[in-house]
């Protein structure tokens, strides 16, 4: 999920072109503040440095090197773009591996709280941590919590000899009732993290149980079962001219530390071994399986997405909190496309198996094919509930936070945070009964449904 990458996610997002710039400094060059997001960008110098920031703190956090003009790379692979307008007071920023932009308005200088290092007393990483979900977090009302109740009930436990480990378990008290997985906080080996009450969050041990019990009981009858991208893609004939396509994620197709640019590579590699036109002629449905998915790269799945029709349409509308004393303000929703991808497509009956462990991107992916041209039906449970790009955040005291401040959108505005998408055919999804009986209600029922009747 997006808390593997949320180094990445903290500076991403993916841009237009622009009209070269004329001669002197380039025209991307200064301190820009992003719209929403809580953060400034200072580029020149052959780098892009970012600055975290609140009404009270002002913290460096990560740094991409230049390798063209407003471009940079991250460490770990990452594309960043940077497009100022004409009247160069804006820009916009990208990454390759996500969807939609950032705004930016130029700023004059860095503030001067910017340039001086930030007190390690865990009172002020206290203040850093409330103040950044105070500005930024979303979900507080629908979540049922008193945000400032929540500082009146901690900030006394705080003091100046409350060792880290003490605070640690402070943070983790205050966020637990949030219940939200894109929210977590890192403290060296120390990982805190929640899910929605029922769920269970995607794991290397869950993942390898789910899908050894597919291959085991769904695909003994199937054909030409192949795994593909280092094992997160598995795709099977079933008999009746079905097809079934299980993703465990929108990453780590191309091994560790590859670049984003290898991984979309690897994943049209697979689609294109999959999706052959003389497969697609022949289908007559396909069971997309998302229930153990740990998220990615919304970008991935709006690429899958892409193989699955015929006519454009939108995936979702994106949104960021942009106001840090009002909750309701938000960005401009931006719409997110899918085009039809050049390359072979299969375009139709889909049946998208989910559950609580389907997270964040496999959520975006889900919400991808509500508006999908053709039929598709959602089996399953809801989805875990989660669908922001999450938030890196460092502590003065080197500790490590994540949040969300961005809603998916539907046409019609809706958002699924906290609740999840739900199915349109409810099934029980892993559960130890079904384990233990050797059932899979949602695999049998997406046969059942997609199988043609005679």
């Amino acid at each position: 999920m997006r808390i593997v990458t949320a180094v990445a996610a903290a500076l991403t997002i993916a841009l237009p072109a622009a009209s070269a710039a004329p001669a002197g400094p380039p025209a991307t060059d200064g301190v820009w503040r992003t719209d929403g997001y809580g953060t400034l960008f200072v580029l020149g110098g052959g780098a892009l440095r970012e600055y975290q920031t609140t009404s009270l703190s002002c913290i460096e956090g990560d740094s991409a090197r230049q390798t063209g003009p407003g471009s940079y790379l991250t460490a770990d692979g990452t594309a960043l773009t940077v497009r100022t307008t004409p009247d160069r007071v804006h820009a916009r920023l990208a990454a390759d591996s996500a969807v939609g932009h950032r705004r930016l308005t130029r700023l004059r200088a860095l503030p001067a709280n910017c340039t001086r290092p930030a007190s390690a007393d865990p009172r002020t990483s206290f203040d850093v941590l409330w103040q950044t979900f105070e500005e930024n977090y979303p979900f507080f009302t629908q979540k049922g919590v008193d945000w400032h109740a929540v500082r009146d009930r901690y900030r006394p436990q705080v003091h100046p000899d409350t060792t880290k480990a003490e605070l640690f378990g402070i943070f983790s008290r205050m966020l637990r009732p949030l219940h939200d997985a894109h929210v977590a906080v890192k403290d060296g080996d120390r990982i805190f993290a929640e899910v929605r009450p029922g769920t269970e969050l995607p794991s290397k041990e869950l993942d390898a149980k789910a899908k050894q019990f597919t291959v085991t009981r769904d695909l003994h009858d199937a054909m030409h079962r192949q795994d593909f991208a280092a094992g997160r893609i598995t795709y099977a004939d079933l008999p009746g001219d079905l097809g079934y396509l299980r993703i465990s994620g929108f990453g780590g197709y191309a091994g560790d530390g590859a670049p984003f640019t290898a991984e979309r590579a690897e994943l049209d590699r697979t689609l294109d071994t999959v999706l052959t036109p003389a497969r697609t002629r022949r289908l007559h449905g396909l069971i997309i399986d998302l229930r153990v998915n740990g998220g990615g790269s919304d970008a991935l799945g709006v690429r899958i997405a892409a193989r699955l029709t015929d006519t454009p349409y939108t995936a979702y509308a994106k949104r960021a909190r942009n106001d840090p004393a009002d909750p309701t303000r938000h960005t401009r929703p931006e719409p997110v496309p899918v085009v039809p991808a050049r390359a072979p497509r299969y375009t139709g009956p889909v049946a998208v198996l989910t559950g609580g462990s389907t997270v964040s991107a496999g959520e975006t992916f889900t919400q991808a094919l509500l508006d999908r041209p053709g039929r598709t039906v959602r089996i399953g449970q809801p989805t875990q509930g989660v669908f922001s790009d999450v938030m890196m955040r460092a502590l003065p005291d080197g500790m490590l936070f994540i949040l969300p401040n961005e809603e998916y959108l539907t046409r019609t505005g809706r958002t699924f945070d906290g609740t999840g998408i739900p199915p349109q055919l409810t099934e029980p999804v892993f559960t130890e009964e079904e384990f233990r009986q050797n059932r899979d209600s949602a695999f049998d029922r997406a046969v059942s449904v997609l199988r043609p009747r005679r």
